[in-house]
């Protein structure tokens, strides 16, 4: 399961650039993160955000 913390899960292009240049480049570095910071990122919809909850939440970590 580390390999699956120190990447991100397929979200589609916008959503993964917007994480890489918001910093973000692995799930471990998203748990915490709330959940209205990174919705405020352009190119990060609802389907996005539902795919990271789901893999943090696999690997008991959650966005705040």
């Amino acid at each position: 399961m580390d390999d699956e913390l120190d990447t991100l899960p397929k979200i589609g292009a916008p959503a993964t650039r917007a994480l890489h240049n918001a910093g973000y480049t692995s799930l471990r570095r998203l748990d915490g993160v709330a959940r209205a910071e990174l919705a405020k990122l352009h190119g990060m919809g609802p389907k996005a955000l539902g795919i990271l909850d789901e893999a943090l939440r696999r690997n008991g970590l959650a966005l705040r």
